[in-house]
């Protein structure tokens, strides 16, 4: 498990912070020198009784606006701002312009508060002893952009929209297995039908925005995608919606009655979309142009040239994020009822195990990461990594061409006159996708020139990022369709927990026509003791039983070759020199915009 502690050490250190005799650091420092990661720690010390520890606020301005246009670059735009329908971390950050949840992460895992005027804890009646009730209290006095006051109903109200099925949101695993009730105009509670060891994700970060009552209670259910605020947000944030060019801009002007005061220092924000990385790099640690650029997956080697030009810095933030390969479990080039990759269908090669084991072989990380990610992509065997506390110390990866033939040729697969393989009249030949990113394509090619000496013959396919990653349910590249065999891509861990990042290998989170595509599952792939070892995580309190859970789970998916992990993405971030932002890797890049700022 990575670290030696036992519950009555465990223990007792916690009863030495409620008293006092150790720190809510030194606490934490203690955790981590046994391997368990500081958002964890603090998850910790929150269900022992010991109140979250409130951030510093280190915000400098002593004026609200008078800071100019905040420009930003998102190399992939948002293409809605729904935060309902976000089905990727562009619409997301996008959608964070405008809507707030109820608190956010920071980088320590530390819960802020945003639209709750306080975090729940066991002092203050917010956490129940039984683990089966949250209590928010929510700041008065917030307006929504146009002016409607933010009540208790607006929460429930959310609720309600995302865990109706017929509303398609991406949402629905936070909600449909919670009750929210209104206590009072400014209370809600969140209710669980069993202990809940993770109760922070309702209302709560990347899936907690909240999206007004008066201008959605019209467009519920089926009608969800025709509401005229999917494309023009009026939410609670620092700024207000100016304009939207999906894929393209969004702009916003400054919200003159943000519920914070002195808050947001800017007086407006655009956020660009579209280019590539190197070049959104590039435009903000060379040329200046703009203040800060997402998701610098771009070669270190190249990152490190730009840095010197003096503009600009590179920030990384530890995530649990994952660049993988994704392998089909359904067939996708067989139509059924209408649906491509549909679970009625199984693979027909990688239905065979030898072919998955052999391709969990032809993946050189080490190279991957040397030659392509450097410090923005440290080589894993494991899928889920972070917090430490959850990472597999079983698993282990390896990279042997030899040893791949060798279990293919066992395994029936023999070479043709060309040199590709072939079995049962079925030519070893596979689709590979990602989206057009030069490191995706230098992965793709690293990997192609090893099953081809392997006698795999691997099609190379790139599409544009604002394709690969829409939302539009007609588009037939989406990585959500998954139509074809093997694609690769970063899935993202928004929260320092695994339940919601681990529920995408559930049987039903399966992404479907009747879904919309909507379902977290991608690869389609199903199992019950899966399923049944997740369910247990739900409401296992005991921390270091749930993290045996998890690990178990990450090992039957990367044993089973579900999915071939390739490299961890840590948020790598292009900042301005002069930009002081906190950017967390538990939350949107945004999750703190109000509070980003220039020194002079």
């Amino acid at each position: 498990m990575g670290f030696d502690m036992n519950e009555h050490e465990l223990r007792g250190l916690i009863g030495k912070v409620k008293i006092g005799k150790l720190s809510r650091r030194g606490f934490v420092q203690r955790m981590m020198a046994v391997g368990i990661a500081a958002p964890f720690a603090t998850q910790l010390l929150v269900h022992s009784g010991v109140a979250m520890a409130q951030a510093k606020d280190t915000y400098a301005p002593t004026k609200r606006g008078g800071g100019g246009i905040l420009k930003v670059l998102w190399w992939q735009g948002p293409t809605l701002l729904n935060p309902h329908f976000a089905v990727g971390t562009k619409d997301q950050d996008g959608s964070r312009l405008f809507y707030e949840p109820l608190a956010g992460w920071d980088p320590n895992g530390e819960l802020k508060p945003k639209l709750a005027a306080t975090i729940p804890t066991r002092e203050n009646g917010g956490l129940s002893a039984d683990g089966k009730t949250v209590t928010w209290k929510l700041k008065q006095d917030v307006k929504w952009h146009d002016g409607k006051p933010f009540t208790a109903a607006d929460v429930v109200f959310n609720w309600e929209y995302a865990r109706d099925p017929a509303t398609a949101a991406v949402t629905i695993a936070t909600y449909k297995d919670v009750v929210i009730e209104k206590i009072d105009p400014y209370t809600v509670v969140v209710k669980f039908a069993k202990a809940a060891p993770f109760w922070a994700d309702a209302l709560v970060g990347t899936r907690g925005m909240l999206i007004p009552k008066h201008l959605f209670q019209d467009y519920m259910g089926g009608k969800s995608r025709e509401a005229p605020t999917n494309l023009a947000p009026v939410g609670t944030g620092p700024y207000l919606f100016k304009d939207f060019k999906p894929g393209d801009l969004v702009r916003g002007t400054i919200n003159p009655n943000y519920h914070q005061a002195n808050k947001p220092y800017f007086d407006a924000i655009e956020m660009k979309g579209g280019g590539d990385a190197v070049s959104a790099a590039r435009a903000v640690l060379q040329t200046g142009e703009f203040d800060f650029a997402w998701n610098m997956q771009v070669e270190d080697e190249i990152l490190a040239r730009l840095e010197k030009s003096g503009k600009g810095r590179v920030e990384v933030t530890p995530t649990g994020n994952i660049e993988h390969i994704q392998l089909n479990t359904t067939d996708p080039w067989v139509e059924v009822d209408g649906e491509r990759s549909s679970i009625k269908t199984k693979h027909p090669i990688l239905s065979d195990p030898a072919v998955r084991q052999a391709l969990s072989v032809l993946v050189d990380k080490d190279s991957i990461e040397k030659h392509i990610y450097g410090r923005t992509g440290p080589a894993t065997p494991n899928f889920l990594n972070n917090p430490e506390r959850f990472r597999s110390k079983t698993m282990k990866f390896e990279f042997n061409i030899d040893k791949a033939a060798d279990i293919l040729e066992k395994a029936g697969w023999k070479k043709g006159s060309d040199g590709i393989r072939e079995k049962g009249g079925k030519k070893l030949k596979l689709v590979y996708q990602t989206s057009i990113n030069q490191p995706r394509q230098k992965t793709q090619a690293i990997v192609k020139q090893a099953a081809q000496k392997a006698g795999i013959d691997l099609e190379l396919k790139s599409v544009t990022a604002s394709v690969f990653f829409s939302s539009d349910v007609a588009n037939p590249d989406t990585y959500t369709k998954f139509y074809c065999d093997l694609q690769m891509y970063t899935t993202t861990m928004s929260q320092p927990d695994p339940q919601l990042f681990m529920n995408q290998f559930n049987s039903w989170e399966v992404a479907t026509k009747a879904n919309k595509w909507q379902g977290r599952n991608i690869t389609r792939w199903q199992n019950a003791e899966y399923d049944k070892l997740f369910r247990e995580t739900e409401s296992e309190l005991d921390p270091v039983k749930r993290a045996a859970l998890f690990i178990k789970m990450n090992d039957m998916v990367v044993g089973d070759q579900v999915v071939i992990p390739v490299v961890m993405r840590p948020g790598v971030a292009a900042l301005g020199n002069n930009l002081v932002a906190t950017i967390s890797g538990w939350d949107n890049n945004t999750w703190d915009l109000s509070d980003w700022y220039k020194k002079a």
